[in-house]
């Protein structure tokens, strides 16, 4: 493997060199970052020692740019720096910010240099830099786009140049996602390319190259979505940092719409269970035979309403209902025409009360009515229409016959009653009605009153 030292400490690179070259390892040296950039040994490099002092660009710079906003390139690729002296907190410090694995003094020997080196060498030997990250550009001059490309390059970056009609073509079959525009001097076809671009998906990251425009047109070509500038004449510290934003930035968009992708994809199940969840309710809630509300939503509902009574005085009215000689309807007809009766009731209650109003069947043939914001007259009134209804609308069987039932009811409102009592005066209200010949209504006493009876 080799290891580019960026270092002016030439016996710190013979150290390197006796350390490493006689197991395989190749030391390559240069000055500076910058002539780095240059060294046909950068591509090969597995290692690098930098300076951390240095002009024009010393280690903590170069590191950062190396590394570059969005972390992606060369992650795995170990950086050491190198102090002329023994750093200071502050220095080591900024060398975690920099991203830097690990440092070195110029005067270290060999022990110390193994130590800390030998396995980053050792992991080191045979890695990758992986995929390099694809560019493309249009509109550029070759000087310059031999340049960029060179620089490109050498930080893992490949450079495709295509005319400015097939920019499009190269973004939408994502071979590129960062793309490279000359300025022309009008900017008429940039802002052309720059509103084409806008229509693709994902959606690419422009980054404008050319002398500054005036105020106008720079306004316009930001609302067309320019995302970056970089001002000739170029240098590559600019250019590598406005790359490594836009991976910053196409990363955060793909994570942003895996989130929303993701979120999308909860809302959906959590419609999905609120779907099911209400069907289990209704099965739950729901009595099968004849589609009412079954007793234990009627013992639910009946209690929300007396609370609604006790702490704000919402009227409300029970009304219990009891089919008369029902068992000689089964005993007679069978089983099969009791139910077809039970449905037929079950049909004439919901047709006969209000939305706001809920019917239920509460055993063998006992239904149950509530009727909200009513009066115990009001109820009185329901009671005695939907007992006539009943009384006057035979069932009529698949088989043409007919079967005249009859109902009983009894009417009873909260006034003076807690929740148990309420049922208790209701159903004694229903069995007055059965004592006194069925097919009738009668309304439980209120407590400290008389009681109050409609007769059928």
């Amino acid at each position: 493997m080799n290891l580019l030292a960026i270092t002016r400490h030439a016996d710190l690179v013979e150290r390197l060199r006796t350390a490493f070259e006689g197991v395989g390892h190749r030391v390559l040296q240069v000055s500076d970052p910058l002539e780095a950039l240059a060294a046909e040994a950068w591509d090969r490099a597995q290692l690098i020692l930098v300076d951390s002092v240095g002009d024009p660009m010393d280690g903590f710079r170069f590191c950062n740019l190396l590394r570059g906003e969005s972390r992606a390139l060369f992650q795995g690729l170990p950086l050491v720096m190198v102090f002329p002296e023994v750093p200071a907190p502050e220095d080591l410090d900024r060398l975690a910010e920099a991203g830097a694995d690990g440092h070195l003094v110029a005067t270290d020997g060999l022990q110390r240099i193994l130590t800390l080196l030998g396995p980053m060498v050792e992991g080191a030997a045979g890695r990758s830099l992986g995929p390099r990250v694809p560019i493309v550009a249009t509109g550029l001059r070759a000087p310059l786009a031999s340049r960029i490309s060179s620089i490109l390059n050498h930080f893992g970056f490949t450079l495709e140049t295509v005319p400015p009609r097939e920019l499009r073509a190269a973004l939408g079959d994502h071979r590129a996602q960062i793309a490279l525009l000359g300025l022309d001097p009008a900017g008429t076809r940039t802002l052309e390319l720059l509103r084409d671009l806008q229509h693709l998906e994902p959606r690419p990251y422009p980054i404008l190259l050319g002398r500054l425009p005036g105020e106008a047109l720079q306004r316009r070509l930001l609302l067309s979505g320019a995302m970056d500038w970089l001002h000739l004449p170029l240098s590559a510290p600019r250019l590598l940092h406005a790359c490594n934003r836009g991976l910053a930035w196409l990363h955060a968009r793909r994570v942003q719409q895996e989130f929303q992708f993701q979120l999308n994809d909860l809302r959906e199940r959590r419609v999905l269970l609120e779907m099911e969840a209400a069907a289990l309710r209704n099965e739950v809630l729901t009595d099968p035979l004849t589609g009412l509300l079954n007793r234990r939503a009627f013992n639910q509902n009946l209690e929300n309403a007396f609370n609604q009574w006790s702490r704000h005085h919402r009227p409300f009215v029970l009304i219990l209902g009891d089919l008369d000689y029902f068992k000689l309807i089964n005993d007679r007809f069978g089983h099969l025409v009791g139910d077809e009766v039970l449905k037929g009731v079950a049909q004439r209650i919901q047709n006969s009360v209000r939305r706001s109003d809920l019917g239920f069947r509460i055993g063998g043939e006992e239904f149950a009515l509530l009727l909200n914001e009513a009066t115990l007259p009001a109820g009185l009134e329901v009671a005695e229409k939907l007992r006539h209804r009943i009384d006057a609308s035979p069932i009529v069987l698949a088989t043409g016959q007919q079967v005249f039932p009859t109902m009983s009811f009894g009417v009873a409102g909260p006034e003076g009653h807690s929740l148990e009592s309420l049922f208790a005066a209701a159903d004694q209200a229903l069995y007055v009605a059965k004592r006194k010949g069925r097919n009738r209504v009668e309304a439980a006493s209120v407590p400290g009153s008389g009681s109050v009876s409609v007769a059928g």
